[in-house]
């Protein structure tokens, strides 16, 4: 009797890395990502002949965006851990709130990964709507989550960032970690410095954030590196209503 492979016994398939539109998988793996790459010491002069022609490639992960989703029409950007469990809280309120938003007519776009992503994309796409996911090269994640019925794979993490501001009319931030945290400070930023203007940002759950928004307040504000109307640009809530009213309310 011949010996199953295993593959065979059930051993699940590496599901490989994505750069953009390539897969790569098993010794087609490469040692770094198309971000690292760019950003890494040149050492030497050779980035001279390098450089310039990654411009190329995203200038072409810009055309392919925008192109995507230029059609789009309303909608709401995700943010959470990838980390959130299927049974978790968190997961079951993502899930409600992309229901909600696409009950009322947007779109939902996230990053296209488990957790909080997954639970976002699942209540879109489960409830008929537009469920986009905007997905990136990392060395631990493979592809886009199963509902995602609208996606693309980005290289570079600024190129993707520009397609969650571009095309989304507020943000939703769920807990999570270094990735939530950049994507939030950032639309903060930008709506602090008048690059956006009337962009709604709802962070859900109080007992996560309310610690973070104590130290802005309490020690930001406080030594004067913020204002006060900066602590207006958000809204910390517990009610799947009242943040689903807020981003889709201005």
């Amino acid at each position: 009797m011949t010996d199953l492979t295993p593959r065979d016994r059930g051993t699940p398939r590496d599901r490989g890395m994505v750069q953009g539109p390539v897969l790569r998988r098993d010794k087609q793996r490469q040692g770094s990502t198309t971000d690292q790459r760019l950003l890494e010491f040149p050492g030497g002069s050779d980035w001279v002949h390098a450089d310039p022609w990654r411009v190329l490639r995203i200038q072409s992960e810009f055309v392919e965006g925008f192109g995507t989703l230029a059609e789009l029409g309303p909608a709401v950007s995700v943010f959470g851990s990838a980390r959130t469990s299927v049974g978790h809280p968190m997961y079951r309120a993502a899930t409600r709130i992309a229901e909600d938003l696409v009950g009322r007519g947007y779109a939902v776009i996230t990053g296209g990964g488990p957790g909080i992503m997954e639970a976002a994309n699942k209540g879109a796409a489960e409830s008929d709507g537009v469920s986009v996911g905007l997905g990136i090269e990392l060395p631990f994640e493979a592809s886009m989550n199963e509902y995602v019925n609208l996606g693309i794979n980005f290289r570079y993490f600024f190129t993707r960032k520009v397609m969650f501001l571009k095309y989304a009319q507020g943000f939703v931030a769920m807990p999570g970690g270094l990735g939530t945290c950049d994507e939030l400070f950032e639309a903060l930023t930008l709506t602090q410095t008048g690059k956006m203007t009337n962009f709604p940002v709802a962070l859900f759950g109080s007992d996560y954030w309310n610690g973070m928004v104590g130290w802005l307040r309490d020690t930001v504000l406080a030594e004067g590196y913020l204002n006060e109307r900066d602590l207006t640009m958000f809204l910390v809530t517990d009610d799947i209503t009242e943040a689903v009213d807020h981003v889709t309310g201005h």
